[in-house]
């Protein structure tokens, strides 16, 4: 599917535009900061496109506040005494003990990370996003297994993949579904609605009216789950 980008401003908020082979606009707005960015049919003219997103300022600022507000961890240094999230809870992480086999694990209020000694922090740092894609790979099938006989529609593929500005995505076209390993630090029922979510768009593709009915039909609660999961504190990294 081939695009072309631009940018306009509207009400002094840049707008990122990009032009594809689709029926409908999209608008979203990522974290951290709030970009903002729009897909939109390719027989679109710039004036209707400010239109739309005049129609939609409200929310686009409740969402950049929203994002903006948002708590943030310092820079993680994979040093003892830190701070690191496992489905929602916080534990201590704890580096002095080293192998020579890689290891992780969450027991009580500490997050034991096993590395050879010597292992700098970029190693260590590798040896626990590996564990905590292990961690999303685990819990996802179960989900799944009860989820897609729910909505009724099961995809073709599933994977983990790191995103920098999705929590989960969807092809409707050739079935696949994807998950940020991020969501094994998230609180579980941050997961389940990332799974709802992206199974509902293999049978609606657009954040349309219809979606948003099936949503409610599927998973009452989904709006403040969405909530949850947006205002829940977000790595320090670079998000593009």
């Amino acid at each position: 599917m081939s695009t072309v980008s631009t940018c306009i401003t509207v009400s002094g908020l840049e707008i990122e535009v990009v032009y594809k082979d689709i029926k409908n606009l999209h608008l979203s707005v990522y974290p951290p900061m709030g970009r903002i960015r729009v897909a939109a049919p390719e027989r679109l003219d710039e004036d209707t496109i400010r239109r739309a997103v005049v129609q939609r300022l409200p929310w686009i600022k409740r969402q950049r506040e929203q994002f903006q507000g948002a708590n943030r961890q310092s820079a993680r240094q994979m040093l003892s005494g830190e701070s690191h999230f496992v489905w929602g809870r916080r534990y201590r992480l704890d580096v002095s003990r080293t192998s020579g086999n890689h290891g992780v694990k969450a027991s009580g209020s500490t997050l034991w990370v096993v590395a050879p000694e010597g292992a700098s922090a970029v190693e260590r740092f590798a040896v626990l996003e590996r564990w905590y894609r292990r961690e999303l790979k685990a819990a996802i099938p179960r989900l799944l297994d009860h989820w897609t006989g729910v909505i009724g529609a099961e995809p073709r593929h599933v994977g983990v993949r790191r995103m920098k500005t999705k929590w989960g995505t969807c092809n409707p076209d050739n079935g696949s579904v994807w998950f940020n390993p991020e969501l094994a630090k998230k609180n579980p029922r941050c997961l389940e609605y990332v799974v709802v979510h992206e199974l509902t768009h293999l049978k609606e593709r657009s954040h349309n009216e219809r979606f948003v009915e099936l949503m409610n039909e599927f998973l009452p609660d989904w709006r403040a789950r969405q909530e949850e999961l947006n205002t829940a504190p977000l790595a320090d990294e670079e998000w593009r």
